[in-house]
């Protein structure tokens, strides 16, 4: 039993060893074809988005009067309604 034991607990060991190691490992990745110095090497074009475009301004206008809105919402009472 003890060694079934040892025997996991050395391939679990080795895993999240391999893991972390993984993690120093640098990536290359080619950002474009040919020599990078090269002014003439042809790259992907740039876009922009902004980030605030959908933005709409939330500032409070004129104040609307309140009372008249306040009584077009409130529930009519049985005296109104008959």
């Amino acid at each position: 039993m003890s060694s079934q034991f040892s025997a996991k607990l050395f391939a679990i060991s080795a895993i999240a060893a391999a893991l972390a190691a993984a993690g120093c490992v640098p990536t290359t990745t080619q950002i474009a074809s040919g020599d990078p110095a090269d002014p003439a090497a042809r790259v992907a074009g740039v876009g922009y988005r902004s980030t605030i475009a959908p933005y709409t301004s939330l500032r409070p206008s004129t104040p609307a009067p309140w009372r008249e809105r306040n009584e077009n919402v409130a529930p009519k009472s049985q005296q109104e309604s008959q």
